[in-house]
C-alpha cells in the first residue's frame, strides 16, 4: 500500500496524459475540450491553408484592379498622341493651303510681268523703227589759232612771258587783238578758269585810269560799268593805274572778285582777246 504522499506524486505524474502535452494537444490548451477543439489540435495546417488561400485571393483582386487602372491610363496616354498628331495634321494642311495660295499668286504675278515685258519690247521696237539713226557728232574745229581758246565768238590767249601793261597791249595788237575786255560774269569766269594757280599769279587785262584817276576805261575807249573788283579795290595804293587779275592757291577766292589795280610799269603776264573773224 502506498502512502498518501506517494499517491499524490503518482497522480501528478499521470496528469499530463489528459493535457495537450503531446504535439497534437498543445494547440487546444486554452480551448473548450469539445469536439472542435480536438479537431483543431489534431489538424492545425488546414487553418493555415485557408488563410493563405484568402490572402492569395486578396492579392489577385488587387492585381486585377491595378491592371484595369493601368489599362485606362494607357488608353488615356494613347489618346494624347493621337490628338497631338491630329492637331499637327490640321496645321500641316493649313500650311499647305497657304503655300498653294502663295504659289498661285506668284504665278499670276509672273504672268503679269511677262505680259508687261512683251508690251515694253513692242514699244521699244516701235521707237527704234521711228527714230532716225543716230550719228556721231563731229567735233567742231577750233576757230581760234593754236594756243588760243574760244569763248562766245572771241579767242583768248594767256601769255607765259612778262611785260608792262603798255607793252602787253602792243603785243595783243600785233596779233590782231587787244588786252581782254571783260563785260560779263560768264566771260570773267571762263578767263579765270584758264589761269593757273600760284602764290600770287597776276595778269594784265585791258582796263586803266591813266587819263583821269578813278575813271576806268577799256582799251577800246568805252567806260567801265561795274566790274569784278576784290573788296577794297581799286585803292591806288602807289599810283596804281592799270587793272590786273589775280589767282592764288587760296581756294576760297572766286572769279568775280579777282580784279586789282597795280603800277602800269610792272612786268606781268597778260591776257589777249580777238574776234574769231580776226
Amino acid at each position: 500500500a502506498m502512502s498518501n504522499s506517494e499517491e499524490i506524486h503518482t497522480n501528478l505524474i499521470d496528469e499530463p496524459d489528459d493535457d495537450c502535452s503531446s504535439p497534437e494537444v498543445r494547440y487546444s490548451v486554452f480551448q473548450n475540450p469539445d469536439k472542435r477543439s480536438k479537431q483543431f489540435c489534431q489538424d492545425p495546417f488546414k487553418v493555415a491553408t485557408a488563410c493563405l488561400t484568402a490572402f492569395c485571393l486578396i492579392l489577385l483582386m488587387i492585381l486585377v484592379v491595378t491592371n484595369v487602372h493601368s489599362g485606362e491610363a494607357r488608353s488615356s496616354d494613347q489618346d494624347s498622341p493621337s490628338s497631338t498628331a491630329e492637331s499637327r495634321m490640321q496645321k500641316g494642311c493649313a500650311n499647305v493651303t497657304a503655300l498653294t495660295e502663295e504659289l498661285q499668286a506668284v504665278k499670276r504675278e509672273k504672268s503679269q510681268l511677262e505680259e508687261e515685258w512683251t508690251q515694253l519690247k513692242k514699244k521699244i521696237a516701235e521707237l527704234e523703227a521711228t527714230t532716225a539713226p543716230q550719228t556721231t557728232p563731229v567735233p567742231m574745229k577750233n576757230p581760234c589759232p593754236e594756243d588760243w581758246k574760244h569763248f562766245n565768238g572771241s579767242c583768248y590767249y594767256v601769255s607765259e612771258y612778262r611785260r608792262s601793261w603798255s607793252d602787253s597791249q602792243a603785243y595783243c595788237k600785233q596779233q590782231g587783238g587787244h588786252l581782254a575786255i571783260i563785260l560779263t560774269a560768264e566771260e570773267q569766269t571762263f578767263i579765270w578758269n584758264l589761269l593757273p594757280r600760284g602764290y600770287w599769279n597776276s595778269y594784265w587785262f585791258g582796263i586803266s585810269d591813266q587819263k583821269v584817276e578813278d575813271d576806268w576805261y577799256w582799251v577800246d575807249g568805252t567806260k567801265l560799268v561795274g566790274g569784278f573788283w576784290e573788296d577794297g579795290e581799286p585803292n591806288n595804293h602807289v599810283n596804281e593805274d592799270c587793272g590786273n587779275m589775280v589767282k592764288t592757291n587760296v581756294l576760297s577766292r572766286v572769279a568775280t572778285k579777282s580784279w586789282y589795280d597795280a603800277p602800269c610799269y610792272m612786268s606781268l603776264p597778260w591776257i589777249c582777246e580777238k574776234l574769231v573773224s580776226s
